[in-house]
């Protein structure tokens, strides 16, 4: 990582600072705690992911945020009990310095600093966590100082990294000529035709890769070729909102897969952290490597899907579905394949997001995180449960659990459940799940490691 450190040449300046504003914060006593439940890494993780999915922040872009707390709590922890290569940069600490104090400051400062909205949860959760942290008073301010340094790492290695504020804006395409196969804007119940949902997540600098395109997926097949064939008439039968082949678990598997992805995967890292008795510095490192190397996987599938502007299985098997979208001429085109055969009023399962089909990116964040609890695991035969929607709950609800023994269960679940779905194209997922795969023995063999 040392060619990250010229962009933390105003660090002390900027620590100093912050340091004043947080570190001198009366810490009053509380009645009772709200925290959740865990060690402070796992409390503050979830903290985290509420304040993010409360901001309202598209998935890929809120792993972005997600990456920027587990970064800093990941290096603050390091800094004290040592184990392995910090991530941004080697905080000076003393051994007796509190590594919870350390850890509360560190994902306080960062998500204070990201969503000031929410500040008075924070500070709420800031206070009541300080106040139990049972270390002595020189111990927690110590703990306190590391873990704002580790945080104010974070805010100026990240900035100017090509995120796009305010959170969900959207930003300019570079639109293919329109034509058969190239995207349409698409119908969804609740936002049709909306516009392109944070195409710049795609040009945002990787936290760990040289660059978003750094791995090139091959292109979509050729229109005229027998795979775009078997691909249309796949997801014709069995994506389709009203199919008859798709069975009901494939229904409710379809379904299960469209939880929020932060809360899915942070929620899995916690979990497997209790299951396994994880210390807390080895806590940080597993959430630390779900959201850094989930969020640059989803910045390269973000990179591809506005490079390659393959179109959805919606507008591609029912060309009607395209209104005037500003992409091109109405209705939309159909494929020129004598093969294949369109479907007038044809819906997906599950209503179409408003970005480019290929590659797929449940696929790549799927794959990327199969590939983190495989290395934390040390085995592929992971044993989990994954929590996911349950369509007879409340919307946004992880009331369904599916288990997976191993990482290919979990691959192969998810290239299936975006099929069946009607969301993608089953070459479409796959192509994500190899980006994933890339991306994670990337990142994995270039961050997070021991220390030698």
């Amino acid at each position: 990582m040392t060619a990250r450190r010229p962009y933390l040449r105003f660090l002390p300046a900027l620590t100093r600072v912050l340091g004043m504003v947080f570190i001198g914060a009366t810490i009053a006593p509380i009645a009772e705690a709200a925290l959740p439940s865990g060690n402070p890494v796992q409390q503050w993780n979830q903290i985290a992911e509420d304040t993010v999915v409360a901001s309202g922040a598209f998935q890929n872009e809120g792993l972005i945020y997600m990456a920027y707390a587990a970064a800093a709590v990941y290096d603050a922890v390091t800094a004290i009990e040592g184990g392995y290569e910090p991530y941004a940069i080697r905080v000076p600490a003393s051994p007796s310095a509190s590594a919870a104090a350390a850890v509360v400051e560190a994902a306080y400062t960062v998500l204070r600093y990201h969503f000031p909205a929410q500040a008075a949860s924070l500070d709420a959760r800031h206070t009541e966590a300080l106040a139990l942290i049972t270390d002595g008073p020189a111990s927690i301010a110590a703990g306190r100082e590391v873990g704002v340094a580790a945080a104010n790492a974070i805010i100026e290695l990240r900035s100017g990294d090509g995120r796009l504020t305010p959170i969900g804006v959207t930003s300019p395409v570079d639109a293919h000529q329109p034509g058969p196969g190239v995207w349409r804007r698409t119908p969804a119940p609740m936002a049709p035709f909306a516009p392109p949902q944070t195409p710049w997540v795609g040009d945002v600098q990787p936290f760990v890769l040289h660059e978003p395109g750094q791995f090139h997926p091959a292109p979509p097949p050729p229109l005229q070729s027998q795979r775009w064939v078997e691909q249309f008439e796949e997801v014709k039968v069995l994506g389709s909102a009203t199919s008859r082949i798709r069975s009901a678990e494939q229904t409710a598997i379809a379904r299960f897969w469209t939880a929020n992805v932060i809360r899915q995967y942070n929620r899995l890292g916690r979990e497997v952290a209790s299951a396994h008795a994880l210390t807390l510095v080895d806590t940080a490192r597993l959430l630390a490597m779900i959201n850094v190397v989930g969020a640059d996987a989803q910045i390269a599938v973000m990179h591809w899907k506005y490079t390659f502007l393959f179109w959805r299985p919606v507008t591609a098997i029912d060309p009607s579905a395209v209104v005037a979208d500003g992409f091109g001429p109405v209705p939309g085109f159909d494929d020129g394949n004598r093969r294949t055969v369109e479907e007038p009023n044809w819906r997906p399962l599950i209503a179409t997001p408003n970005h480019p089909e290929y590659p797929g990116a449940h696929g790549s964040i799927t794959a990327a995180v199969s590939e983190v609890l495989s290395e934390v695991l040390q085995t592929d035969a992971i044993d989990v449960d994954v929590h996911g929607f349950d369509p007879s709950g409340p919307m946004g609800n992880l009331n369904a659990t599916r288990h997976f023994e191993t990482v290919a269960d979990l691959r192969d679940e998810i290239v299936n459940a975006r099929l069946w779905a009607g969301l993608h194209y089953r070459g479409s997922s796959e192509a994500g799940v190899d980006l994933g795969r890339q991306v994670a023995h990337y990142a994995l063999n270039h961050a997070f490691r021991p220390e030698r």
